[in-house]
């Protein structure tokens, strides 16, 4: 018998997101039937291709949703709030990478590799997390299973596509000017609509979205209130520190964990990940074999090394963790949401 073949529309499709949803789409050979492909009016006409064949770029719009049966969003949070309940009206089921949904508590909010099965009580809508936690998420629940946690310290190292096609064409540029001793500019990093610019060539900015009331960006925030959401923790203590370094894919993170269980080892941290779905372990330090966001772009794994346990708390424990961001952070961890949908029997 034939797979059903589905409607699926990508919002956002010329973006450096959606452009990589597409190729996920066709790499992970979902059953694609017809494929819309919608954008702002300015991208509308450009031409993609998927399959071998050239598909026109549409102006997002609430009628280009009639039939669709799988909406991938990630065309900024704005559009989604505009437009996603369009595509719910219509008959589609969202996948939104803003967060525009994230944090409400009648979207569920979800990575396949822990928790699926919250997709069984979705609305219409369904949110993919920040790139940054999600290849967290994923290092540290199959940890939490086998052993509990009790506390995240999280610091990233997180490339500039996180911030968009023109932050990596800026890199570039600032780059090329620094080693050759022209004047460097400076107009997106770290937030393109505040006050202030700074070049992220041979720089690190510790500022990724804007600054809270407490002190924390908004990127840290939906680090800490995401993971809590995602566990289903909200007494986890979580803190977070995002930086923004001159890489262009490819997020990193030093993290600090505790856990509940005492006399557990490294050793039995790197089983547990050894076997754990969608993680690759690359910890063997005589070998110096670690993650590195150079090696893992293109990738749809989460690479995990440096575990170690901590010098002073015998339940404390380090972990280096790496992810394409463009990818599991964003594209495929949608594709697989939408996997999910079809192997659980939800659309």
């Amino acid at each position: 018998m034939a797979q059903k073949q589905y409607h699926v529309a990508v919002v956002g499709a010329t973006g450096a997101v959606g452009q990589q949803m597409v190729r996920t789409l066709e790499d992970r050979n979902f059953p694609v039937g017809t494929l819309t492909l919608l954008s702002s009016e300015r991208s509308a006409g450009k031409k993609m291709r998927f399959r071998g064949e050239e598909i026109e770029v549409q102006a997002a719009a609430p009628e280009r949703f009639d039939g669709v049966d799988i909406a991938l969003f990630s065309a900024g949070g704005a559009v989604s709030k505009a437009l996603a309940p369009e595509a719910v009206r219509r008959g589609a089921i969202v996948i939104d990478n803003t967060s525009a949904f994230r944090m409400d508590e009648n979207v569920p909010l979800v990575v396949p590799e822990v928790n699926e099965s919250d997709l069984t009580w979705h609305n219409g809508i369904i949110a993919n997390p920040n790139c940054s936690t999600i290849q967290m998420v994923v290092a540290l629940e199959p940890i939490r299973k086998a052993f509990g946690l009790e506390r995240v310290i999280v610091s990233t190292y997180q490339a500039v596509s996180g911030a968009g096609a023109q932050a990596i064409e800026e890199l570039r540029a600032q780059t090329k000017a620094v080693l050759e001793n022209k004047p460097v500019e400076a107009n997106i990093l770290p937030v393109k609509s505040d006050r202030k610019h700074y070049p992220i060539a041979f720089n690190a900015i510790p500022q990724i979205d804007k600054f809270q009331d407490n002190g924390f960006t908004f990127e840290e925030m939906k680090m800490i209130n995401e993971t809590k959401k995602i566990m289903h923790m909200p007494e986890l203590s979580v803190a977070a520190t995002c930086v923004r370094i001159p890489v262009a894919s490819g997020h990193s993170e030093s993290v600090y964990i505790e856990i509940e269980r005492d006399g557990v080892t490294a050793a039995d941290l790197q089983a547990v990940l050894r076997e754990a779905p969608g993680v690759v372990l690359q910890d063997d330090p005589n070998e110096q074999l670690y993650p590195m966001p150079a090696n893992c772009v293109g990738k749809y794994d989460v690479f995990v090394g440096r575990i170690r346990r901590d010098l002073d708390n015998r339940r404390g424990f380090h972990l280096w963790i790496v992810a394409d961001n463009l990818l599991k952070g964003a594209a495929s961890n949608s594709v697989q949401i939408a996997e999910s949908l079809l192997k659980l029997g939800l659309i």
